[in-house]
């Protein structure tokens, strides 16, 4: 169902897929960091750090990212698709999708942890060069790159460009040429997927902006230009089936289809193609009803399909990729709201508890945007009180302004209280907005050892700086 404006006739019991809990006091450990613990205060401590003093300290909304968590995930993709890949006789590399959230910070800790970095805009390359990353490790995606972000790709020398259509291949190679450079490109196929998730973040099927199809020959017609020209290297063959994926079946379809293109490519032109990524999407627990796989069973599952499919294709075993994201960072990041009003609202079908925050759409956009679901807890304090089910809402002019649509909170609930939302790691920072004038949260890094920003708090200062109407009018304290 497609997201729509929540209101009285929506108003009801709970889910069924909401489970009534035992203790409301309690976390679901699954839906949260690995460090994050309760105490018999109900005080959430991530880290060792209870949020309450962070939040008197820093403020509130404030995303609480647990840096071990991330470190710890990151690792452990990097070994449990290695392991398998080499099993069957051939490697793996993992690239973190910068797009679900990238700092200087974020791209030193996955690049330590063995990752490259995955970036589609000049903002995301300048903040993967000033980290550090080693660019033979850094891929460039897009499916309208500017001849800016190619050239500084090129002449910071990253590992791969992915091409997305016919037109930038010739692009990339002119690019190349003035430099007297040899791009190294792979070609993001379209390999007709539907996978099972939002629309808008299903990018294999046939109607849709990325990436050049197999089904009318688009695919092939990319290599062969690729093959012929002066200044490119044809590495390989990409594609993305989409996000929050729970099982390999779709990876499956575009790895069978992926293996005959480059067969018939290999054949055809007599060269090389070492290279095959299958992208992201590994999907991760927003909530009790999400059921992802383990990362270690969903790498064994993947590289006993890339076995048969290159049997079946008769061709040799190719360098995997893989491209994570919401996977690694997600689930290390919850957000700290603080609650205002609290309004119990009378429906044809009973009581619906609101219970509003401090943030909202601006922080958190995705439930707006593609019906997600997400959890939450009280977070500041244990309550002995029943509990009910609420409907965390932000403060913006919107009824469509949900942050969390149904879970149990103590029905004591009030002003003051502070809530947590788990597994907000991936794409609300970066889709976080100014609606309202609202000023985008910070980041903080939170380790046993200390805390540290990981992106700082918006000042109205930085807010009004394009308004030369506001520049003497707001001064920050």
């Amino acid at each position: 169902m497609p997201a729509h404006i929540s209101g009285v006739m929506h108003a009801g019991p709970s889910p069924v897929w909401l489970p009534y809990p035992d203790d409301v006091n309690a976390l679901m450990p699954s839906l949260w960091s690995r460090h994050a613990v309760k105490g018999a205060d109900g005080v959430l401590r991530i880290a060792g750090h209870r949020v309450d003093e962070l939040a008197a300290q820093y403020g509130s909304p404030l995303y609480l990212l647990d840096i071990e968590d991330l470190q710890e995930r990151a690792r452990g993709f990097v070994a449990d698709f290695a392991a398998a890949f080499a099993a069957i006789g051939t490697s793996a590399r993992s690239y973190y999708a910068g797009k679900a959230l990238l700092t200087t910070k974020i791209a030193g800790w996955v690049a330590e942890s063995g990752m490259g970095i995955d970036c589609c805009s000049y903002g995301e390359l300048l903040t993967a060069r000033a980290a550090g990353v080693d660019p033979a490790g850094v891929g460039l995606h897009g499916n309208n790159k500017s001849d800016a972000e190619i050239a500084l790709a090129l002449d910071w020398g990253i590992g791969r460009i992915v091409v997305d259509s016919l037109a930038e291949i010739d692009r990339v190679d002119r690019l190349a040429a003035a430099r007297g450079v040899r791009a190294r490109v792979m070609v993001r196929v379209t390999v007709g997927v539907e996978a099972h998730t939002h629309d808008f973040i299903a990018t294999a099927h046939e109607d849709q902006k990325f990436g050049l199809s197999l089904t009318t020959g688009a695919a092939h017609e990319a290599a062969a230009r690729i093959v012929a020209a002066d200044n490119l290297e044809l590495l390989g063959f990409h594609s993305h089936i989409g996000s929050q994926i729970f099982d390999k079946a779709g990876f499956e379809i575009a790895a069978a289809r992926i293996a005959q293109l480059r067969a018939e490519v290999q054949s055809t032109h007599g060269v090389g193609v070492p290279e095959i990524d299958l992208g992201g999407g590994f999907g991760m627990r927003y909530t009790s009803q999400d059921t992802p796989i383990p990362t270690a069973q969903m790498a064994e599952q993947l590289a006993a399909v890339i076995s048969r499919v290159c049997a079946e294709a008769q061709t040799d075993l190719p360098v995997v990729s893989f491209e994570p994201g919401r996977s690694i960072i997600g689930p290390a990041v919850c957000t700290l709201y603080t609650v205002g009003t609290v309004k119990p609202v009378t429906t044809d079908t009973g009581i619906r508890t609101y219970v509003s925050v401090d943030g909202g759409m601006s922080d958190n956009v995705r439930t707006a945007l593609y019906d997600a679901d997400y959890s939450c807890t009280l977070a500041s304090r244990a309550s002995a009180a029943q509990p009910v089910v609420v409907r965390v809402v932000g403060k913006h002019c919107e009824s469509g302004d949900i942050v969390v649509r149904d879970e149990y909170l103590p029905a004591d609930v009030r002003a003051g209280d502070l809530v947590a939302v788990p597994g907000t790691g991936a794409y609300c920072r970066p889709l976080a907005s100014n609606y309202n004038m609202a000023l985008r949260p910070g980041i903080l890094g939170v380790a046993p050892d200390g805390v540290q920003w990981v992106l700082e708090p918006e000042t109205y200062v930085q807010l009004f700086a394009a308004d030369p109407g506001m520049r003497n009018a707001i001064h920050d304290n």
